[in-house]
């Protein structure tokens, strides 16, 4: 393209329709900000490394996340909030005042009975946290885990209910929490993405919807890693093309990107540049970080990474190898973390227990119990766990009500509960040994300190130093944010 020609095409009516126009609009909104009409722009945007570091709002208690999904929701009732008195009431009905205007995925409220656990629950550690029998390794950590009974969401059904987790909403469309962590903060590593995706199983309902950038430029969505091969499918290049002739063309290419940047400034152009270069900086960094062939012994034992499948008999846990599979993530999201990795989400389909509870469960916990309990020992143990936040969460819980689809008389699974369930956090700032909320005697509504996914998004961001009032984002003329219009830090879970 000739330069001469191309400065020709500005002609004096552009100029007035573009650049008079444009300055004219900058001065307004210069105004319209200094009133506080309009949010002040984002200084996230640009060409120059969108995944570089960046200050948080406040002094930050974690530096990295690793988020566990039970994708289908674990039942809490028979691993972390034992009720004796359901147990009691085993084979009752409710009465209707308290199924009456409850919506339900697949329960029949007219012939609905209770339904008791078979688990053995126990006080473990100097806080006496309580886990059933299914969870031994984690119960060795309970000092190190703040357990949160009271948990609550808006939807009762998958795919909104993990979109909630996720994006604080069940909408699609909205960037993901890792997502507005790189964001917000960027990442430390040079050489791997700031949000990586590992996964397990037979896939989740919501897929890619759950790592997702939504509005926010594509740099920040999460990367879906393979955990062996090689981790980025064509990542390495092709037979025969030298590293410094594909130097030459990545360059011609950014060249030509950063041109057509600064010409329509999208801020998908900058997303691209950014993706040719750590796509080409990953080639060596992804097969070194997906490689535990250096990891000691004890260190592959300590987290099962040869274990065998249990033999019970499950099928909703996506088929044979899932024990090595998780216990390699669980390893995996370490040496991310250690190479700097903001946000890490390993993910596991599925523990969606409708039926066959007890060996499906039997079967998930004893895949992820071990593995999960490793990684926070080994985290603890190379100095890490204060900095790096480690959350074990399904999208909602499991009914005290038995499974009775189709009228069955019988009752072998729990249907979906939105009202009440636990998830588990350690290190990141969080309070070690703290079980925090309560559900009533029979696990049906909370009693104690609700909290909801918007104030469980709010006290993540704030043990990152950010303030979720103020990580915001501009898109068609609305300031959007992780927990919406709600939100509030759960101030007594910070250590």
């Amino acid at each position: 393209m000739n330069p001469l020609q191309e400065a020709a095409r500005l002609t004096k009516r552009d100029f007035f329709t573009t650049t008079a126009n444009g300055l004219g609009m900058l001065a307004l909104g210069s105004m319209l900000t200094r009133d506080q009409l309009l949010a002040a722009p984002s200084a996230i945007s640009g060409t120059a490394a969108p995944l570089a570091p960046r200050s948080p709002h406040f002094a930050p208690r974690a530096k990295n996340c690793i988020f566990i999904f039970m994708e289908g929701a674990p039942s809490q009732l028979d691993l972390f909030d034992p009720k004796p008195k359901l147990n009691e009431l085993n084979g009752q009905p409710l009465p209707e005042s308290l199924t009456k205007n409850v919506r339900f995925a697949f329960i029949k409220k007219e012939s609905a009975v209770l339904m008791g656990s078979p688990r053995v629950f126990s006080k473990h550690g100097v806080s006496g946290m309580e886990f059933s029998d299914l969870l031994p390794h984690l119960a060795q950590c309970s000092d190190d885990i703040l357990q949160v009974r009271s948990m609550h969401t808006d939807q009762f059904n998958h795919h909104p209910a993990q979109l909630v987790l996720s994006c604080g909403r069940g909408t699609f469309g909205l960037p993901s929490m890792g997502a507005w962590l790189t964001y917000g903060l960027g990442s430390e590593s040079s050489d791997l993405p700031g949000y990586v995706v590992l996964t397990a199983g037979r896939g989740t309902s919501a897929g890619t919807s759950l790592w997702q950038s939504g509005f926010l430029p594509s740099v920040y969505s999460g990367v879906l890693f393979r955990n062996q091969g090689d981790p980025v499918l064509n990542l390495r290049n092709p037979e025969g093309l030298p590293a410094a002739l594909q130097r030459e063309g990545l360059d011609a290419l950014a060249a030509l990107n950063q041109r057509r940047f600064h010409e329509i400034q999208d801020p998908e152009i900058a997303s691209r540049i950014s993706a040719y270069e750590l796509a080409f900086r990953m080639q060596t960094a992804a097969p070194e970080f997906i490689d535990t062939s250096k990891e000691s012994p004890e260190t592959l034992a300590m987290y099962g990474v040869n274990r065998e499948d249990s033999k019970i008999k499950a099928d909703r846990a996506g088929g044979a190898g899932q024990y090595q599979n998780y216990a390699k993530n669980c390893l995996l999201a370490r040496r991310l973390v250690e190479r700097g990795v903001r946000f890490v989400n390993i993910v596991h389909a599925s523990w969606d227990h409708h039926s066959n509870l007890d060996n499906e469960l039997a079967f998930n916990s004893g895949m992820a119990d071990q593995p999960i309990a490793a990684l926070i020992k080994d985290l603890k143990q190379r100095g890490l766990l204060d900095e790096t936040l480690v959350v074990v969460a399904g999208e909602f819980g499991r009914t005290p009500l038995g499974e009775n689809r189709g009228g069955s008389k019988i009752v072998t699974g729990r249907d979906h509960h939105p009202s009440a369930f636990t998830v588990l956090l350690a290190g990141g700032g969080v309070k070690g040994g703290l079980t925090y909320g309560e559900t009533d005697e029979i696990g049906w509504n909370i009693v104690k300190d609700p909290v909801h996914m918007n104030d469980f998004h709010a006290t993540l961001l704030h043990l990152f130093g950010m303030d979720h009032l103020r990580l915001t984002h501009r898109f068609q003329g609305r300031d959007f944010r992780l927990t919406d219009v709600a939100g509030k830090v759960m101030h007594d879970w910070l250590a």
